[in-house]
């Protein structure tokens, strides 16, 4: 039984309050009289925190988690392609998709921080795992965008087998093909001889599209090996730059605080001297006044004399 398509509200709840959500919109549905759907929201487990995290991304942050799906589409095709004998530019698809995963990623850290969860290494690849897997899977393997309640692993090997275009035998062939379809377990004949060269040639098909796969999988992580090392050259440029913009920074610093102790020694020195000619200045004023009534008394003096 599928759950009801108007869950939306549930999956985009903090993770503490998804379980009592649940219950209490299950309760309602079953009031409601929609015993099936609430049957349905009932049985939802409560995701892990990776899944609720990647289910976070779709709802937040809806333009990189499509980028991230596009750019899975366009390298599955690049891949489809490359099985098939064609063309496709693979470097710039994988590179393409990297970078829609590590945005995807940088955002994802800071739900997890925001919700009060390091994103620690284990948990951050769970989500990264989960992303990929998304991105690498027919959408409609999975479930809907923004409903997971748990992490989703890569497709294997066989999930090429949906990437290259198989023979369908109830269809007439329209001419020859380049692509070798994969795990096909045709018998041309009754006869037991026959039927064994046929699943020889079968397994020889098979392992041949292995090779092909393997092979294409090889050029991609040789390509992701590349542009890794170019990105450490860069970040450890980037890493010297900032050194040395360090050491000038606290080159600067150390002259200002120089210059500022000299500053504030001189400024002493005015307060200092300041004081100084004030006091003289009273005593100044003092001496005056002292001299003042000694004159005026010296007149009264005179005057009595007289």
């Amino acid at each position: 039984m599928s759950p009801p398509r108007n869950i939306d509200s549930l999956f985009r709840l903090p993770l503490p309050e998804y379980t009592a959500a649940r219950n209490a919109l299950a309760a309602a549905m079953k009031a409601a009289g929609r015993a099936a759907d609430a049957d349905a929201v009932k049985a939802l487990p409560k995701p892990s925190l990776s899944a609720w995290t990647v289910n976070q991304l779709y709802w937040r942050h809806r333009a990189p988690f499509n980028r991230l799906m596009a750019a899975g589409t366009r390298l599955r095709k690049v891949h489809a392609s490359k099985l098939a004998g064609g063309k496709g530019d693979l470097p710039t698809a994988t590179a393409a998709h990297a970078a829609a995963l590590r945005e995807l990623s940088t955002q994802a850290a800071e739900i997890l921080r925001h919700a009060g969860h390091p994103p620690t290494a284990a948990l951050t690849h769970r989500v990264g795992t989960t992303l990929e897997a998304l991105a690498s899977r027919e959408r409609s393997s999975v479930a809907p965008d923004g409903h997971l309640t748990r992490d989703i692993d890569p497709a294997g090997f066989e999930a090429l087998t949906t990437l290259v275009p198989r023979q369908d035998s109830h269809s007439p062939r329209t001419g020859h093909s380049r692509v070798i379809p994969f795990r096909q377990r045709t018998v041309s004949s009754p006869s037991t001889r026959v039927g064994r060269r046929g699943r020889e040639r079968d397994n020889e098909a098979d392992r041949v599209a292995r090779r092909k796969a393997t092979a294409a999988a090889l050029r991609q992580a040789e390509v992701a090996v590349r542009i890794a090392r170019k990105t450490a050259v860069k970040a450890e440029a980037a890493l010297r730059s900032a050194a040395t913009r360090v050491k000038l920074a606290d080159k600067e610093k150390t002259s200002a605080e120089k210059r500022l102790e000299l500053t504030a020694a001189r400024a002493v020195d005015a307060r200092q001297h300041a004081r100084r000619v004030a006091v003289e200045a009273e005593e100044a004023a003092q001496a005056i006044a002292d001299a003042e009534r000694a004159e005026a008394e010296a007149r009264r003096a005179l005057n009595a004399l007289s």
